[in-house]
């Protein structure tokens, strides 16, 4: 089954999380009829060649113009306009940067694989059960409703203001018509009764004057306790959602409904400016002792004012904070001189805005809190916000070409700033990236993130920049969980409760309770393992590095039990049946991965036996499910055998890992046949020799070139003992 097909198979909690990565940068119906196509082309390594990229974008095109065709033939007038409009805008955005579409469609498929095992994974930490608080969802129906209340009593109050006015004019017409009159008219009774009237006229519109005050008194205040209480605190937990995302958590969303909230509200404002503005028309043509407008007017404008300033300020966000297209699993660590994204956000969606802000972005701009020396960003870093880019229409902007040109170890801080000028008022607005880490070399990359982990897991200040100064304890259980988040999103699948609680024992050298257990950031990332050169975060990273490039479909499939002592790996294996193995990643090489099987002697005795670990460099000779495959085993006299039979606990091994095979296995040929020139076909097969007297493993595997066909003519010229002596020999390797 396509990966595109488990997703749609999906909750619909789940599904909505994957709708929010599909925009117009790459539509989600270009997603579902190219799916096939799409999933099997190397997007990730094409993000960083420009060349393969080019020919992927061509292909893209190409199979986008197949659909158009097909469609065509259906006369489906819907679909045909909008397969037109979607490809004119991949080729228009994408012509002259392909390796940009690259990298937006690998992170597409990557953040499906995450999604598609969050939903297989029913354990839930405790950061994410906070972030899924149902007390928020609820605060935010909450804010909706009185958002769109507020904006409801604005409008009923623009007719209050009018119908003040009209009467306002009535009055002024009444009032100038026995003005005009002769002396000796204004004393008649009728006049008299006219003067009268005008008078109740005069005060109904004292009082509809304090009322309208009142209503627009209301209305600020509501505004107020909206933007003072409920509102500051969605926009805070959205940003802290942020945080918990970048570092591998839940995908964060809610900015569209924040955006929508703000809108309307300043909509209100501007609406209740407005009003206000009528009623200095309405004094200047009518005032009288005791009018209410010149006292209170002022003081209601002033305010109106206050939270517009206030409202523009917080709605200035950071949508993307920033990241390098080529390592989009780590953003906020940036490399000097290599082109770094990011993206901004005006939360008020007003059409006269579009194009009128420009942003500027600077690194460091209060350097004397950072360093004494002053960073640079080269290359485009004033821009103009616009409505054009994003899918929803909103007013943002996105750097992609900003590099930082000097490097130190302290954390930085990339600001912004722009200024607002709309109806009369100027806003300054200022808003800065979460801190980020510089390297200069891409060596430098695993630690980096580990402290870009500590920062967003342990704080929710997002402009702590002296924080490693004294970095703060962080607590065991809700690390564990980042940690299978940095698996979730790097390669495809979480841990389970067992692989955790492997780590945890794995950080505190014994099995506790590790609920409240606070772990410190040396422990985690400055500290050697006990007995070993390394510490435990690049342990962890080479594994992750690992995965990604050499078993990532054996990991995803969930074959790879992979952390497990061997001690516990014993208990598991030591009842099953002979031939049962388990895969597990070395606690004593970095980025190793070995295989541990179960055999029984002719006693009774139950064996275990774990060949040398497998590291990158040699999987990238031979894949690992191939190794699998063809691994053999020298018993003594034996005669060479393949002892993994089932996987751990009892799903047969070509079962398992029989799509993953580079090729099926070669038959066995003479000599004669096939090969280049007269040449036999050679192929590498693992093996292993063990000796009878014992039950450790006595030597390393190895790969040693050898065919099936070499093998067999060796099966029928020498005997068992006279294989075993050559491998015994000193031209052989153990």
């Amino acid at each position: 089954m396509s990966q595109w097909s488990q997703v749609q198979q999906l909750e619909i909690k789940f599904l909505e999380q994957v709708d929010q990565f599909y925009d117009d940068n790459f539509p989600m119906e270009i997603r579902h009829l190219l799916a096939q196509w799409i999933e099997s082309q190397d997007w990730e390594a094409a993000s960083n060649n420009e060349a393969m990229a080019t020919i992927l974008l061509q292909n893209l095109l190409i199979q986008v113009d197949e659909q158009l065709d097909r469609v065509s033939q259906e006369k489906n007038l819907l679909l045909i306009h909008n397969l037109k409009r979607t490809r004119k805008l991949l080729q228009g955005k994408y012509h002259g940067n392909p390796m940009h579409i690259a990298v937006i469609i690998s992170n597409c498929l990557r953040e499906e694989r995450r999604i598609l095992a969050a939903a297989s994974m029913p354990v839930q930490g405790p950061l994410e059960k906070s972030l899924q608080n149902s007390v928020v969802s609820e605060r935010q129906r909450n804010v909706e409703h009185k958002v769109s209340a507020i904006k409801n009593s604005a409008q009923m109050t623009d007719q209050d203001v009018k119908y003040l006015e009209d009467l306002q004019e009535e009055f002024d017409f009444r009032y100038k018509t026995i003005q005009s009159l002769e002396q000796s008219d204004k004393n008649s009774a009728l006049i008299k009764q006219e003067m009268l009237a005008l008078q109740a006229m005069l005060n109904t519109l004292d009082y509809k004057r304090k009322e309208v005050l009142s209503k627009i008194g209301r209305v600020i205040h509501e505004i107020d306790m909206l933007m003072s209480n409920m509102l500051t605190e969605e926009l805070l937990d959205w940003k802290r959602r942020q945080q918990i995302a970048c570092i591998g958590g839940p995908l964060h969303g809610g900015l569209d409904q924040l955006q929508n909230c703000f809108t309307l509200l300043a909509e209100s404002l501007f609406q209740v400016r407005r009003q206000l503005e009528k009623l200095d028309e309405l004094l200047t043509r009518l005032t009288y002792d005791g009018d209410p407008i010149p006292v209170q007017r002022p003081q209601l404008m002033e305010k109106v004012n206050f939270l517009l300033y206030n409202l523009f300020r917080n709605s200035f966000v950071v949508e993307r904070q920033p990241c390098m297209p080529t390592h989009p699993q780590r953003p906020m660590v940036l490399k000097t001189l290599i082109q770094f994204t990011v993206k901004l956000r005006l939360l008020i969606k007003l059409p006269e805005l579009n194009y009128q802000i420009r942003v500027k972005a600077t690194i460091d701009k209060n350097v004397s809190t950072v360093s004494n020396r002053r960073f640079v960003l080269c290359g485009t870093h004033v821009k103009a916000m616009n409505m054009d880019e994003s899918a929803n229409g909103s007013l943002s902007v996105e750097f992609r070409h900003l590099g930082p040109h000097m490097v130190t170890e302290e954390l930085h801080s990339i600001s912004f700033e722009t200024q607002v000028c709309l109806y009369g008022l100027t806003i300054n607005l200022e808003t800065s990236s979460l801190p980020v880490v510089m390297i200069s070399n891409v060596s430098q990359l695993p630690n980096a993130w580990a402290s870009i982990i500590w920062y967003n897991l342990s704080t929710n200040d997002p402009q702590n920049l002296s924080f490693f100064n004294n970095p703060p304890a962080a607590t065991l259980s809700q690390l564990l969980e980042v940690l299978s988040w940095q698996f979730s999103s790097y390669v495809g699948r979480g841990l389970n409760s067992e692989q955790l609680n492997m780590l945890a024992e794995k950080l505190m050298g014994q099995q506790v309770s590790y609920s409240d257990y606070q772990l410190s950031w040396a422990k985690f990332c400055k500290e050697h393992l006990p007995g070993k050169s390394f510490t435990f975060w690049v342990w962890l990273e080479a594994i992750l590095d690992l995965i990604k490039k050499h078993i990532l479909p054996l990991w995803i499939d969930g074959y790879v039990m992979g952390f497990v002592s061997k001690e516990k790996e014993r208990i598991l294996l030591k009842d099953k049946t002979p031939g049962t193995f388990l895969l597990r990643f070395s606690e004593s090489n970095l980025g190793g991965i070995t295989f541990t099987w179960v055999d029984q002697l002719e006693n009774g005795e139950v064996t275990f036996h774990s060949v040398e670990p497998y590291n990158k460099g040699r999987l990238a000779a031979l894949p690992f499910a191939d190794i699998l495959r063809d691994y053999k085993v020298i018993m003594a006299d034996n005669v060479p055998e393949n002892p993994l039979k089932y996987l751990y606990p009892d799903i047969p091994k070509d079962k398992a890992f029989g799509k993953h095979y580079s090729c099926q296995p070669n038959e066995v040929s003479k000599p004669s046949d096939g090969g280049v020139k007269g040449y036999v076909p050679s192929v590498f097969i693992p093996v292993s020799k063990i000796l009878n007297d014992s039950t450790d493993p006595h030597s390393p595997s190895d790969l040693l070139p050898m065919s099936p066909s070499v093998y067999a003519v060796l099966r029928e010229h020498l005997s068992p003992t006279a294989i075993e002596t050559a491998l015994s020999s000193p031209y052989s390797t153990d």
